[in-house]
């Protein structure tokens, strides 16, 4: 019988001191890491090696998008709202699958393909609230729902700043809030979601591992969108009230489930 074994080379070195370690991650000290990712499968005495960028390409190509979503997922790229990758969509209807979503909060409409997948995980019936500033996106992704095949009452589209909007929604009333809006304002959407999420609730933040955020120097360091991004990934791990995991999908999503 073949066998099917996968192994990881990871090399330890003490890293410069601006050196990130992740949302949240001071960049000082040593620490190990696995910088080259080298995934070896033997099958049948012949070594397949497959390269870290490799491996998140196929991630990225696992799941594929119908007709509706990548129309969407185009119309998003065009009008500059950057849409979410389909293994990041795929990650969101998993999520609301998983809860069993009825009740669901996105802030950042963009064109509605991010809204499709999460109406997709949603049980029959359920509610997506969509907030967005651009009303113009909003109608983008009525259209886009419904060519989807959800009814129009489906989906609540608010038109506004996320930050006024949110405080007037319900306390404990929502199984799930997804964020992907302003990043310098990650760290409030963090407050208001945990107000929002009844016991159970998950929520989760676009762009947690964006490329752009990650790669450190002077001009990173003082990045506003940097530093909000890494702050709410250090506020998400130290919250004893959540569960953290941070998935290597898309741009990254900083996911944590409500236990408190």
């Amino acid at each position: 019988m073949p066998e099917n074994r996968w192994s990881r080379r990871c090399h330890s070195r003490k890293p410069r001191a601006a050196q990130h370690a992740g949302p949240g991650g001071t960049g000082s000290g040593p620490r190990t890491f696995c910088g080259e990712y080298l995934q070896i499968r033997h099958t049948r005495g012949e070594a397949v090696i497959a390269s870290r960028d490799d491996t998140l390409a196929y991630i990225e190509q696992y799941i594929t998008e119908d007709d509706t979503l990548t129309s969407a997922r185009e119309l998003g790229h065009r009008a500059d709202t950057h849409p979410v990758s389909a293994a990041s969509g795929a990650a969101l209807r998993f999520l609301a699958t998983a809860i069993d979503a009825r009740a669901v909060v996105e802030v950042g409409t963009g064109c509605g393909s991010s809204g499709i997948w999460l109406l997709r995980g949603m049980r029959v019936g359920a509610i997506l609230t969509s907030v967005d500033i651009e009303p113009e996106y909003q109608e983008f992704a009525r259209d886009a729902y419904q060519q989807a095949g959800f009814a129009a009452n489906r989906a609540r589209l608010i038109h506004g700043r996320a930050l006024e909007v949110l405080p007037r929604l319900t306390d404990a009333a929502y199984d799930m809030v997804f964020i992907d809006a302003v990043k310098t304002e990650y760290p409030d959407y963090l407050h208001e979601s945990l107000r929002l999420l009844r016991r159970g609730g998950v929520v989760v933040f676009n762009n947690a591992l964006d490329a752009s955020h990650m790669t450190d120097g002077p001009l990173r360091v003082s990045d506003p969108d940097t530093a909000a991004i890494r702050e709410v990934g250090r506020l998400v791990r130290e919250d004893e009230r959540l569960v953290p995991l941070l998935l290597p999908v898309g741009d990254g999503l900083l996911a944590a489930i409500r236990t408190g």
